[in-house]
């Protein structure tokens, strides 16, 4: 018989999730300029002479002031890509030293980023990375979205991460440009290079999830301990990481957008500078 628990010690009832989720979408959303959910794809393209209604703000007043003529600026037209979110199920996001463990946090942040997605035009699908099969394609409809997310209230200690496989099987299988966002812890040692080599080809973002206890907060010696999915063993002690600047860098050299969120710290605020960071960096295509 599999054992499955709720998201937290105190798990919220579906409405006070819903809440929850909907709050964080409103926050993600409010104050954004522009679609923090859209690819490459934003940028000058040219200066034409101005016609009548043309708005103000799009004046090019170099060219204006070079030819005596008055010019405006035309920008390729921003890219309304779809988004998939793949959240990890496996049992290490699940294994938590605070109120709320990282899976219970992806859940949340995954249930306001397709919401915010949505309300920007961007149809939303999701994909488990554990060992459960939850594969579903892009869509407008927040009910349905809202579905998949109480779908994933529940989780299972026995699970595999399949982080690195999946990506892996996706790659022939998306032949247009998309959007992946990875929340994850990020254990599977072929997460990276697979999320490198789909980069190639796609827009990728990482939120990688960490619970204090990962990060040498474990106030103690020499310890033995084993692996929440696979149970492998292993040997560690109180400064021991799972992930280090070694990954991250090569994330970034990727051209992947990567943050890092511990869980026993402020989330949405660290969330909503990371997506008007990525607002702000999109390249021409």
């Amino acid at each position: 018989m599999q054992q499955t628990a709720q998201l937290s010690k105190n798990p919220p009832d579906a409405r006070q999730f819903e809440l929850a989720v909907r709050r964080l979408a409103n926050a993600l959303s409010y104050g954004q300029e522009s679609s923090p959910f859209l690819g490459a794809g934003i940028g000058y393209v040219q200066s034409r002479l101005y016609q009548p209604g043309d708005p103000v703000k799009f004046m090019d007043w170099r060219v204006t002031g070079r030819t005596g003529r008055l010019h405006v600026k035309e920008y390729e037209a921003p890219r309304q890509m779809p988004v998939y979110l793949l959240v990890d199920t496996s049992g290490s996001m699940c294994v938590s030293s605070q109120p709320l463990s990282k899976y219970a946090w992806a859940v949340q942040v995954a249930g306001g980023l397709a919401l915010a997605a949505v309300d920007h035009m961007n149809p939303v699908g999701i994909l488990t990375v554990g060992e459960r099969e939850l594969h579903q394609t892009p869509t407008l409809s927040r009910s349905t979205l809202m579905q998949w997310m109480h779908q994933l209230r529940t989780y299972r200690f026995v699970e595999g991460t399949t982080l690195g496989q999946r990506i892996r099987e996706l790659i022939p299988r998306v032949p247009s440009r998309c959007l992946f966002v990875v929340l994850s812890d990020l254990h599977d040692p072929d997460a990276v290079p697979a999320v490198k080599l789909m980069a190639q080809h796609h827009d990728f973002r990482v939120l990688h999830f960490e619970d204090p206890a990962e990060g040498g907060r474990i106030h103690g010696g020499i310890f033995r301990g084993a692996e929440a999915e696979t149970g492998r063993e292993f040997v560690a002690h109180g400064r021991s990481r799972w992930f280090g600047k070694k990954q991250t860098h090569e994330l970034s050299r990727a051209g992947v957008d990567y943050l890092h969120l511990r869980i026993d710290q402020p989330v949405l605020p660290r969330l909503r500078q990371f997506l008007k960071s990525c607002t702000g960096r999109r390249r021409v295509s």
